[in-house]
């Protein structure tokens, strides 16, 4: 994988302060001795067909890919595509192959879409963004550059995948965490932080990180877990939340506010406030271990299996100081 194309366009910009320590973080974050499958997943890669693309769409709820392919070639793209299970955000149409992701990202896109600031020309940031669905969207959306990050390799190697297609070197995903960013970057007009939160143990740390990778009047996208209460409630799962054992905070959508304004952040506003369905999430031919369906429970769901409220998922957005 070959990040220079994409790490070009850092230059010349607030960005150009992390070049000097990216490679090395790139490197630890595709070391092939601490990720035993990431050499699986790069033959995967490798054995991707070179076609002709004669149309990309990056601005619909499919991220799309179409041209022409011989039935071999279409045959050898699935087959490497499936070699990189399990495909979690999406969806994704690649010639005539449908990833139907275990998400249906292109919802949550819809309810937060009408209410951020427009993408034009932005710099933008994606934390923990997965194969890089929504940073298709924000380049969709006009996005001057969309920096992913995301360190969990096979996620990455999913976005080189979709990149070999689109071949769009203003959108990349590079395999670090946001503890990765230098501090108080102050580099982009719009930070997205989605379905993370509530796997921090310190979540006033994160969003400290999240406000000083902004610049002075950015917008927070945060999209998290959220419980139905009062403001200062906050729910902390005594062991696991819906099956996962790394969930620490589930607060109030007032109490998310607050903490979001304690840490400097302005004009604070909860814009959406959706319930997970099984629709929204669920398994497929793409992701076939457990999901949504398993994690309630089966008599009522509106509890997880442990006896907690079912997930509720909340959109707030904010202003950076």
């Amino acid at each position: 994988m070959n990040f220079d194309n994409f790490l070009a366009h850092f230059s010349d910009t607030p960005l150009a302060s992390w070049l000097p320590l990216l490679k090395d973080q790139i490197a630890a974050g595709l070391d092939l001795k601490r990720y035993g499958d990431l050499p699986r997943w790069l033959d995967c890669l490798n054995a991707l067909p070179t076609t002709l693309v004669t149309d990309k769409q990056i601005n619909r709820d499919t991220v799309t890919v179409a041209g022409e392919i011989s039935t071999d070639q279409q045959q050898q793209l699935d087959a490497a595509l499936r070699g990189l299970h399990p495909w979690r955000k999406g969806p994704f149409q690649l010639f005539d192959t449908f990833i139907d992701t275990e998400w249906r990202s292109d919802w949550k896109w819809q309810r937060l879409a009408p209410h951020i600031a427009n993408l034009t020309g932005r710099r933008v940031l994606d934390v923990g963004c997965g194969s890089g669905y929504h940073c298709w969207r924000m380049r969709g959306a006009g996005a001057q550059l969309v920096v992913g990050i995301e360190p969990t390799p096979l996620f990455v190697v999913q976005f080189q995948a979709l990149q070999h297609y689109l071949q769009d070197h203003h959108v990349g995903v590079l395999p670090v965490g946001i503890e990765h960013l230098p501090e108080k970057l102050r580099a982009f007009d719009t930070v997205f932080s989605m379905g993370i939160l509530y796997h921090r143990r310190s979540p006033f740390d994160h969003l400290i990180q999240l406000r000083d990778a902004l610049c002075s009047g950015g917008e927070l996208v945060l999209e998290t877990l959220v419980v139905e209460g009062d403001t200062g409630y906050c729910l902390v799962p005594e062991g696991r939340y819906s099956r996962m054992g790394n969930v620490w905070f589930l607060p109030s959508t007032g109490t998310l506010e607050l903490w979001l304004r304690k840490v400097g952040f302005r004009n604070v506003r909860t814009v959406d406030v959706t319930k997970t369905t099984t629709e929204e999430q669920r398994r497929t031919q793409w992701m076939q271990f457990h999901s949504l369906a398993e994690f309630l429970n089966p008599q009522d769901h509106s509890q997880t299996l442990e006896g907690h409220p079912a997930p509720l998922r909340a959109i707030v957005l904010a202003d950076a100081p």
